[in-house]
């Protein structure tokens, strides 16, 4: 099943409820909430206090990626204040295993996400375990970048592999999707599609959203 993940790294945060309202009257089963510590990624965003604040206003699956260094001393505070996938940098953390065992321990969805830099291989020996892969489709910290050349081919590797192996994992893209490539990333084999310049685009949020749909039409 393809899924639509707005970011609101991109929103209006002055009318973010009303945004909200818009993804839930059309059917958009995530929300997308990037935080940052300044130093894993040089930008800072969202911590627990969003977090849990969209929580009370909404029951969408909130899919909360950490873009923060020692993610296990931040995992169990954004399990507990309403997220509900949970996504680390592997690159993050030397015992990714312990991550992956805490998200577990709070019965949340466990996420690995990848660096445009880390091969799609370094992910393979955690896939038994995991519910979804992130695969940055830019480098993390900013949006509105375009979209890196090795991307697909990444996309494709962890798709071929996990059908092989008969695991069922999401692969998620978050980086540099609008209506030009979308159709390419999701014939390479991910299924969640992260947007946030794109869905915010002139603030056309609607018509942004119902162009992205048409794409998966496509591909349903």
């Amino acid at each position: 099943m393809i899924k639509l993940a707005p970011s609101i790294l991109a929103s209006n945060l002055m009318h973010i409820e009303d945004e909200i309202r818009i993804f839930e009257s059309m059917n958009v089963p995530y929300i997308h909430i990037d935080i940052m510590d300044g130093l894993f990624v040089n930008n800072f965003s969202f911590g627990t206090s969003a977090v849990k604040n969209i929580r009370k206003i909404t029951d969408l699956v909130l899919d909360v990626h950490l873009m923060t260094y020692d993610p296990i001393k931040h995992i169990p505070a954004f399990c507990k204040c309403g997220a509900d996938i949970v996504s680390f940098h592997l690159e993050a953390t030397s015992k990714p295993d312990k991550a992956i065992d805490c998200i577990k321990e709070h019965g949340k969805k466990a996420c690995i996400t990848l660096k445009p830099t880390t091969e799609a291989e370094a992910v393979f020996p955690y896939l038994d375990r995991l519910d979804q892969v992130l695969i940055m489709g830019v480098m993390p910290g900013f949006g509105g970048q375009d979209l890196i050349v090795g991307t697909i081919d990444k996309i494709k590797k962890l798709r071929r592999y996990i059908k092989e192996h008969g695991y069922n994992i999401d692969i998620e893209i978050d980086g540099g999707v609008k209506e030009s490539n979308i159709r390419r990333v999701l014939k390479a084999g991910a299924n969640v599609i992260v947007a946030g310049s794109y869905i915010y685009k002139d603030y056309n949020i609607e018509e942004n959203i119902n162009r992205i749909y048409s794409v998966f039409k496509e591909f349903e």
